[in-house]
């Protein structure tokens, strides 16, 4: 995708050398074999050269929005010690985290029944058939309930894709067994929203469910809160309202929070009092790296619920810029899209954020568009009023709510099918996803329209966030296609401000290789015993460090005159660089010819050398050189005991190549060895072209190795 890849004048961290800057691609002759590199720039116009081939040790730096990173210096050491000193302190970070979980685990709580016939009956009233996402969600998240360690679980799930149906659940199953539920939310809005929710799904149960905020009146208040000492509240949703010193609760068996990276430091330190030993159940909207799973290994328990609803149509998403060249004004795509929802029985928020000139905006639009019913809702207004305004806009009392982005978190109105965000190139990429996600919560077609100044007046990074925006208008993408602003985001509200440094030093990825090693170290050396049951992921990936070098003396790249855009040149090479079987190959190859059309030898050739590089790599060969009539395997060092075997052991993979070597005919092949290492040279026949020659290396390796074991991740796949 467009966000991933990259373009000239952008960002990479390389793992060995650190932060430079992308030039493009250039065209190299070594040795009379014309190749594509990747040419790098680095301080003080250091320039590095990258083989196609070592692209994985190449990645897009991502930080903060907009931030320009300090090159690094090569050969100045400045790189290695930036590492260092980070994978010391991540190290730290990640102990306090096991640390965390060893506590948690041998901490007693309550452990809830298995589920009663009313909670089946609950589940089975829901009216969208659950995702598979979801259905392992709720399974995870009552298996914990059931467990005797107090739950910590944090659900991840993009707008919509129903995480609040998986709390009712929860909540229900908590209530069913005599406990008592509170909800806490970071706004009022939010409050409402879960209220309606959870009254919608539970009111026929006769279970009591109660929300408390500010906005009550204090006879209210007062009447809840006896409720919720006494234990004839249920379910109690809340703002901060619920962590005041006079709230107390008869029997609370769980917590459920919803956008816990929006509370302070107090409200984290009196939730921490709180979760002692009672279940808790987090949930956020902010994606968090799929790979940071197991990186964060149960400080808290993590579910993803990635899949979208059955249905679900993509939002169509439309820049408009003011005064689009003389063409319809921004103010007549605001009528269009109005009336387009109206005609359908549908509502609109049109998103304006500053308050000051909200009401004139409303004014102007009332003026364009008098069929519809306007309202104003915004933070400043008085609670009551915000309050019923909300609630009013939920009855379809009026047509359009224009608001400020205090819709962004927690206002779910199927009904609402038109979003107009006024301004767009003032919010950030997470805001624009959020308030997006907004809309297109049922299966009607959703629409949103991103205003902005005249294009030519936008600064460059914003354009990009805003086009990624436009571009990817999935249901979900804020997960499935890796949205670095919201990924960074998330790592940061989940690691602290420290761990945000470190993302700005070294980049996103190279952060996280780190937090994966620094993990993986302490889980094997220092609580080797808390995680023996656990299959280390190293023992999982552990031949991945084995990535064979394939040198061929053929032109084995990408003409431009077959794919002209240097992006997708380089898109594709990243891609095959990552290839980790021969189906991924075909279907590369496959691919290419159905986009692009026949491809010329040089392409056929570079499939070749990754086919190459992939069987060697799954074997365990360190290089494969093919010069002329010779091949030659370069075997792993000679301390590799899993390849060659103890003494006198027969089926060591190195063993099973000496016997097929010995039933070749003479010269055909021979062993050499050097003090160092070991090679096989491979004398090969004569072929009529180019191509024969190495589909011929391709075969022969494939005989020599197919009964040698393969690594884990190659024979996965």
């Amino acid at each position: 995708k467009e966000l991933q890849q990259l373009r000239r004048g952008d960002y990479i961290t390389h793992v060995d050398r650190g932060i430079g800057q992308f030039v493009g691609l250039h065209k190299i002759n070594v040795a009379g074999v014309e190749q594509e590199v990747m040419k790098l720039l680095y301080d003080e116009g250091g320039v590095m050269y990258v083989n196609l081939a070592s692209l994985r040790r190449v990645q897009k730096y991502a930080s903060k929005d907009g931030f320009v990173p300090k090159l690094n210096r090569l050969g100045s050491g400045d790189w290695e010690r930036v590492t260092s000193r980070a994978k010391k302190r991540i190290k730290d970070i990640a102990r306090d985290l096991i640390k965390l979980y060893a506590k948690r685990k041998l901490e007693q709580g309550y452990s809830f029944p298995a589920d009663t016939h009313w909670q089946k009956e609950l589940e089975a009233s829901f009216m969208y058939e659950d995702t598979p996402d979801q259905a392992r969600t709720t399974l995870d998240v009552k298996r914990d309930m059931e467990d005797t360690a107090p739950m910590d679980r944090l659900i991840c799930g993009d707008v919509g894709f129903g995480k609040t149906e998986v709390a009712v659940r929860a909540a229900f199953k908590a209530v069913s067994d005599g406990k008592q539920v509170a909800v806490l939310v970071p706004t009022t809005i939010l409050a409402m929203q879960h209220y309606n929710t959870f009254m919608d799904r539970l009111s026929k149960y006769t279970v009591r469910v109660e929300h408390l905020n500010r906005f009550r009146t204090a006879k209210e208040q007062k009447s809840i809160i006896e409720g919720m000492k006494s234990g004839t509240v249920d379910v109690i949703i809340g703002t901060h309202r619920l962590l005041s010193k006079d709230i107390g609760f008869k029997d609370l068996g769980l917590l459920i929070i919803d956008e816990e990276h929006r509370f302070g430091v107090s409200a984290k330190e009196r939730l921490r009092q709180f979760r002692a030993a009672v279940d808790t159940l987090s949930m956020t909207a902010t994606p968090i790296p799929r790979t940071l799973q197991f990186s964060l290994l149960g400080a808290r328990d993590l579910s993803i619920i990635a899949t979208p609803p059955r249905n679900r149509l993509p939002i169509q998403t439309e820049i408009i810029a003011f005064g689009t060249e003389g063409k319809q004004t921004h103010w007549n795509v605001a009528r269009e899209a109005i009336m387009h929802e109206l005609y359908r029985g549908g509502q609109i928020y049109f998103v304006h954020d500053r308050v000051e000139n909200i009401d004139l905006i409303a004014d102007q639009l009332r003026a364009k568009i008098p069929e519809a019913k306007i309202h104003v809702a915004h933070g400043q207004m008085e609670g009551h009023e915000l309050e019923k305004t909300i609630m009013d806009f939920l009855e379809k009392k009026y047509d359009v709510l224009v608001c400020t982005k205090i819709i962004e978190s927690g206002l779910d109105i199927p009904s609402v099918n038109t979003i107009i965000i006024n301004r767009a190139d003032r919010f950030g990429m997470a805001e624009l996803h959020q308030l997006r996600g907004r809309v297109g919560r049922s299966n009607v077609q959703a629409y949103a329209y991103l205003f902005t100044p005249p294009l030519s007046v936008v600064p460059k990074v914003t354009l990009r966030r805003l086009q990624a925006i436009e571009e990817f208008n999935e249901l979900g993408s804020g997960f499935n296609l890796s949205m670095r602003d919201l990924e960074i985001r998330g790592a940061g509200n989940l690691l602290g401000a420290e761990q945000s440094g470190f993302v700005t030093d070294m980049g996103f990825e190279m952060y996280e290789q780190i937090l994966r090693e620094a993990v993986e170290e302490l889980k094997q050396e220092e609580f080797e015993e808390l995680f023996k049951d656990q299959t280390p992921t190293s023992q999982i990936t552990h031949h991945t460090s084995v990535e064979s070098v394939v040198d061929v003396d053929v032109d084995a790249f990408i003409p431009d005159f077959y794919i002209e855009s240097d992006t997708e040149r380089l898109d594709i090479y990243r891609r095959l660089s990552k290839a980790l079987s021969e189906q991924e190959v075909n279907e590369m190859r496959n691919e290419l010819q159905d986009r692009f059309g026949e491809y010329p030898e040089e392409v056929e050739f570079l499939f070749l050398t990754v086919l190459l590089r992939v069987i060697a790599s799954a074997t365990r060969f360190r290089k494969v050189e093919v010069k002329g009539k010779t091949l030659t395997l370069s075997l792993p060092p000679l301390t590799d005991i899993e390849f060659y075997g103890n003494h006198g052991e027969t089926s060591s993979p190195f063993q099973q190549l000496i016997t097929f070597i010995s039933h070749q005919s003479k010269g055909a092949m021979r062993l050499e060895q050097s003090e160092t290492d070991l090679k096989i040279v491979i004398r090969l026949q004569e072929q009529a072209t180019q191509q024969a020659r190495l589909e011929a290396v391709v075969g022969k390796i494939k005989e020599m190795t197919q009964n040698l074991p393969r690594t884990s991740e190659v024979r996965g796949k």
